[in-house]
């Protein structure tokens, strides 16, 4: 495992305690199948991300723990949290071998002034504080909301989710953040997240919360369909202090 990944992992505005418990699972990840670089290099880590699979029906049937991990307590718990792990270290490995890695950019304004790498870096570092930040104040959103990813975005076949919780009733919440204004890509994204959810915790209903500044009319008319899903714009509030004091 490389060195630097601890530094990208604080990079991502995750807490000490999420950046220890990221760290920890990995190197216990090395210490039963070796060197995560070496399956990165293999295979992108596909067979190992395989091996830590353990779905609802596994559980159903009480199958025992597949991996050479040990540990105790649930097995599909433990197994996602380690799968988890592992894939956040091949999403670092990914960063670092293209240094100009850059998310699809969506709703840019044409004309910008901004080099669209550039405009991309800075729009990624505004979701990464809003997560931050919205982690730490998550009953503003929603009274009852208890996050249950960890500190850290839920890894799913699709992606990874923002930000995972559960709600006063018991059902699973997806929440998805967008730094400027959503469009239909963005209501795609988050189904496909409640979708891979819903595909994993079949005993659960999952809602999602799509959050963004704004919402064009394509991405309105899409979640109108989808009860489950609901839409909440944020807003930036600056506060000034004396600088002199």
């Amino acid at each position: 495992m490389r060195q630097e990944y601890r530094q990208w992992l604080e990079q991502q505005k995750y807490d000490a305690g999420t950046v220890n418990a990221q760290m920890y699972r990995a190197e216990r990840v090395e210490e039963n199948y070796g060197n995560l670089d070496d399956h990165y290099s293999g295979d992108r880590m596909a067979a190992l991300i395989n091996e830590l699979r353990y779905s609802t029906d596994d559980e159903r049937h009480g199958r025992p723990n597949p991996s050479k991990i040990p540990f105790t307590g649930n097995v599909r718990n433990n197994l996602a949290s380690y799968r988890n792990a592992v894939e956040r270290y091949r999403k670092f490995r990914e960063v670092a071998s293209d240094s100009n890695e850059v998310l699809p950019i969506k709703d840019v304004l044409t004309g910008s002034a901004v080099p669209i790498e550039e405009e991309a870096s800075q729009r990624i570092g505004l979701e990464r504080d809003l997560q931050a930040t919205l982690r730490l104040k998550i009953d503003q959103l929603e009274q009852g909301l208890i996050i249950t990813d960890d500190g850290a975005e839920r890894s799913v076949d699709s992606g990874f989710i923002d930000i995972t919780c559960r709600d006063e009733s018991g059902k699973t919440v997806v929440i998805e953040l967008k730094a400027g204004v959503a469009g239909q890509r963005a209501v795609a994204q988050i189904l496909s997240y409640m979708g891979d959810i819903s595909f994993e915790e079949q005993d659960r209903v999952v809602r999602g919360i799509l959050i963004a500044s704004d919402f064009d009319t394509k991405a309105k008319a899409a979640a109108r369909m989808v009860p489950t899903l609901i839409l909440r714009k944020y807003s930036v509030k600056f506060t000034f202090a004396d600088g002199h004091g």
